[in-house]
């Protein structure tokens, strides 16, 4: 088994973060996303979407999305669960897990694809695909954004020292990578909103979050 992966890329870095928190070793293979590897012949051969992460197991099964490189190693490894340990807990997990996908990652790599000072990305508006940078989608990537920091404080406004509770989980580690992504795009948490800040602090000290 092995992990095809790009440290500074944030998709990459939640399965990281998830393989680290179920204390395995899964040997990793580096593409540069922002020297284009990923949209080269040796790596399309790979996954012809030119995306990552990427998990490969030995019989050269390749599993090209996050959220399915983690459901298929819970599964391997149930301990500590981060996906949930009932149907209840794992619908909860799966839905504020998109949210935090949707609102914060998502809604980042729309601002960050298609600023027209990013050079880097000046016609990679698209993930894996080559295209000219949409000025529209900077507006509603902020907006959603916006959306996004309001919720998350709401979500921990209860105390908790996690968004689903008292256990770490799934939606801490997509919601902390959104945050770090979106300081890309030189976008914060608010500094009002306490509960967000404390677990945003929290949840960077753990040794995963520097995995």
């Amino acid at each position: 088994m092995k992990l095809y992966d790009c440290a500074v890329a944030p998709n990459p870095r939640r399965a990281r973060m998830f393989i680290a928190e179920k204390g395995l070793d899964i040997p990793r293979v580096e593409i540069d996303i922002l020297g284009g590897e990923n949209l080269k012949d040796s790596f399309l051969a790979i996954n012809p979407r030119g995306l990552l992460p990427v998990l490969e197991l030995e019989d050269g099964t390749r599993f090209d999305e996050a959220m399915a490189i983690c459901r298929y190693l819970e599964e391997l490894h149930p301990e500590p669960p981060l996906l949930g340990t009932t149907p209840v807990e794992r619908a909860q997990i799966e839905c504020m897990q998109r949210k935090m996908e949707f609102e914060g990652m998502i809604a980042t790599s729309e601002v960050f694809r298609n600023k027209l000072d990013n050079d880097s990305f000046a016609y990679r508006s698209l993930p894996g695909v080559p295209s000219p940078a949409i000025p529209g989608l900077v507006e509603r990537g902020t907006k959603t954004l916006e959306r996004f920091f309001h919720w998350l404080e709401k979500y921990l406004e209860d105390g908790n020292p996690f968004i689903m509770g008292d256990r770490f989980t799934m939606v801490d580690i997509t919601a902390v990578c959104a945050v770090d992504f979106a300081k890309w795009v030189d976008i914060t948490i608010p500094k009002g909103n306490r509960n967000s800040l404390r677990w945003y602090d929290e949840v960077s000290a753990r040794p995963s979050a520097s995995a």
